[in-house]
């Protein structure tokens, strides 16, 4: 079981879109994805999921009320199951700040799943970060074995990412020595907008090895399928959005064979 923290600090990047429809494109190759939504805004559960009973969710995860197994529900989707959001995580960082061990309570619960199904696990985890580097950030960090990064193709975006790499160093170095980029996905990518070439370009030059050469139009259907509560994947397979996140997901798979 391979467990992937989807994050960057910056909002509105694409984010809970690339969790979404990479898990979704994953599942539909008949691997068994977890995606974990670990964002009160809860755009991912929103998704791929309806809510129509209270269930264990994130933020019982977190606080130890429930275990994966129980947290856990299928979705519409074969092959996907989601940990769905809770407003409650919202507060979580304040009710979690005099716990012994609180940056650890993902890992805790994630080693425990591992050790109760004896080798029967699921594929992948994603974990849809919140964005900010706070304390839910670290927990899906120290749990993670990789980070995939959803990169904007603007230049407020590139300087946060130095930012973020400095803490994947250090949650590398003083928490989680597995910890790898899986790599950095550039988003919304405008090919008429000289900007998002040239941020292309510096991101190459500096992370060639990191960047995915799957990058992600701007595609009015992706946000056509959000307001529908789907991924676009289902919404319109033909659509450059689905392709692309399609052609990420053969990349991702490809890279993660290599390991």
């Amino acid at each position: 079981m391979k467990i992937v923290a989807i994050a960057n600090q910056k909002g509105g990047v694409g984010k809970t879109t690339t969790a979404v429809n990479l898990s979704t494109a994953l599942a539909a190759t008949r691997r068994r994805v977890l995606l974990v939504d670990c964002d009160a805004q809860g755009n991912a559960t929103s998704s791929v999921y309806t809510m129509d009973r209270v269930c264990p969710n994130c933020y019982t995860l977190f606080t130890q009320q429930s275990t994966v197994s129980e947290s856990a529900q299928t979705t519409s989707i074969p092959f996907l199951s989601l940990i769905s959001y809770s407003s409650d995580l919202a507060a979580l960082e304040v009710e979690l700040a005099g716990h012994p061990g609180r940056e650890e309570c993902l890992h805790r619960v994630f080693q425990g799943y591992i050790a109760e199904q004896e080798g029967t696990t699921y594929d992948y985890v994603f974990i849809d970060c919140p964005p900010v580097l706070g304390l839910i950030t670290l927990n899906a960090l120290i749990a993670a074995d990789s980070v995939l990064i959803p990169l904007q193709s603007e230049f407020f975006a590139l300087q946060g990412l130095a930012q973020l790499l400095k803490t994947v160093q250090r949650v590398k170095q003083n928490f989680n020595a597995r910890l790898k980029i899986s790599g950095i996905v550039l988003t919304m990518f405008e090919p008429r907008n000289l900007l998002c070439h040239q941020v292309a370009q510096d991101v190459k030059a500096h992370f060639r090895e990191l960047l995915f050469d799957a990058v992600i139009p701007r595609n009015v259907r992706v946000s056509e399928a959000s307001s529908h509560g789907k991924p676009v994947l289902l919404y319109d397979t033909q659509c450059r959005g689905s392709v692309a996140y399609i052609n990420l997901a053969k990349e991702f798979l490809r890279r993660e064979e290599r390991t």
